[in-house]
């Protein structure tokens, strides 16, 4: 199947579902140097593999593949802290962290299909 659009692409997808997530549990906390951090990484998954699809290069986007992985690792950091500060509960962060895992896998399944 070859995708037309980075909007077709399933992580993009529950990067978009992550962060709509991450919104309704934590957009009303007050600790701005967190939340910044947090939604930066965030952003930065979703961000990175749809700059990488517009380059329209198999080796640009191998590039910011890897960029939106390393991402997705500093959320898991950032949902540890949330959790142990008690930003987040326990099903809160189940559900974050299961999804977040979800995303590292296709990540690292479309980096390997790129192999150049």
């Amino acid at each position: 199947m070859k995708i037309e659009r980075f909007e077709d692409i399933i992580a993009w997808q529950k990067g978009q579902q992550l962060t709509v997530m991450a919104f309704k549990y934590l957009s009303a906390n007050k600790d701005f140097t967190f939340r910044n951090q947090f939604f930066g990484a965030l952003y930065s998954i979703t961000n990175n593999i749809a700059e990488g699809f517009e380059r329209r290069s198999n080796k640009e986007l191998r590039q910011f593949l890897f960029i939106s992985k390393g991402s997705a690792g500093e959320t898991r950091n950032m949902l540890y802290i949330a959790k142990a500060v008690h930003y987040i509960n326990e099903s809160e962060f189940k559900e974050m962290f299961g999804l977040r895992e979800e995303i590292s896998k296709m990540l690292s399944a479309f980096i390997t299909s790129l192999r150049i």
